[in-house]
């Protein structure tokens, strides 16, 4: 299995980055993450920046500008968001805005979605924050209607919250069938449904091996539900591994995060890191999140690279 990395740009917190060199500093490191050998560049999809990783004040651009600005600077990563939030957008315009990203991109996006979360942000800005009962019902006719406006002429559908009356998307997608559909969370009952229905990647967070493998089971048991081989999803992790050459690396990035982050991080050498990651693969896991958050130079972004290399060196001799 060739594993997927994803480096993922949660923070737009720059020291000693002037408010006009904000985004020159996102595609810098877009880029640096390209050359590493990174296959996916992801975003948040949020207004306010989150706990865990800053203030709620500190700068946070929208998600879908900023993608579609990082096509012209990169040539080769998947480009999506980690994750759109259901409540923030109309499904159809989503499937439309992400199109459009795969035509600008030359078949290149990704549809990165979830049931949002982030009270503050709803009420911030008007968006409606019904239950989550009521948002995880959303996410799944959200994600009908778009695979239908990926993959056919004029699709029509009515639901409970959202309907389409043959809607055009033309042009229509580059990648055939439409961007791979990422789906973020872990919930057992509705979500890891979702995933079996509807995924083509799923995005967890790292937990233990065995809590892992439990949540692997439950979803494996939603697509025995609806005949959905489990293997034709990519399960994929967020990594706290803070890499670093020696130790006095390892604590200058940990410096640099909040309390919260840094009680999560373990440090590690590549090599160690690669039998870590190993260890997953082996589990079924087939891709590693790094944050910007931790890796924040080009330095630590292309060592971050050495461990891409050392993972998929030991994968081909496997």
């Amino acid at each position: 299995m060739n594993p997927l990395f994803g480096f993922h740009m949660p923070n737009y917190t720059y020291r000693g980055v002037p408010k006009d060199r904000l985004f020159d500093r996102v595609v810098q490191q877009a880029k640096a993450a390209e050359n590493a050998g990174f296959d996916l560049v992801t975003v948040m999809d949020h207004f306010y920046q989150i706990r865990g990783i800053g203030p709620e004040t500190e700068p946070m651009m929208e998600a879908y500008t900023t993608l579609a600005a990082l096509c012209a600077s990169t040539s080769r990563v998947k480009l999506g968001t980690l994750v759109t939030g259901v409540t923030y957008r109309n499904p159809a315009m989503l499937a439309k805005m992400v199109t459009t990203l795969d035509v600008i991109s030359r078949g290149r996006a990704i549809l990165g979605i979830g049931a949002a979360w982030n009270e503050d942000e709803h009420k911030g800005y008007g968006f409606e924050f019904p239950s989550i009962g009521q948002r995880m019902d959303r996410l799944d006719e959200a994600l009908t209607i778009a695979k239908l406006m990926f993959t056919q002429d004029r699709p029509s559908f009515e639901g409970k919250y959202y309907k389409i009356d043959r809607a055009l998307n033309v042009p229509r997608p580059l990648q055939p069938g439409g961007p791979k559909i990422l789906i973020g969370g872990t919930g057992e009952r509705r979500t890891l449904r979702l995933l079996a229905k509807h995924g083509d990647i799923g995005h967890w967070f790292s937990a233990s091996l065995d809590e892992l493998k439990r949540k692997k089971q439950i979803f494996e048991e939603h697509c025995a539900a609806v005949n959905r081989d489990p293997s034709e999803v990519l399960l994929t992790l967020g990594v706290t591994l803070v890499l670093a050459e020696n130790e006095k690396g390892a604590r200058a990035i940990l410096e640099g995060l909040t309390p919260e982050r840094r009680a999560m991080a373990t440090t590690a050498t590549v090599p160690e890191a690669a039998e870590v990651i190993g260890k997953y693969m082996d589990a079924g896991f087939g891709g590693f999140t790094f944050n910007n958050n931790i890796y924040q130079t080009d330095e630590s972004i292309a060592l971050l690279g050495e461990l891409i290399k050392a993972v998929r060196g030991s994968a081909v001799l496997a």
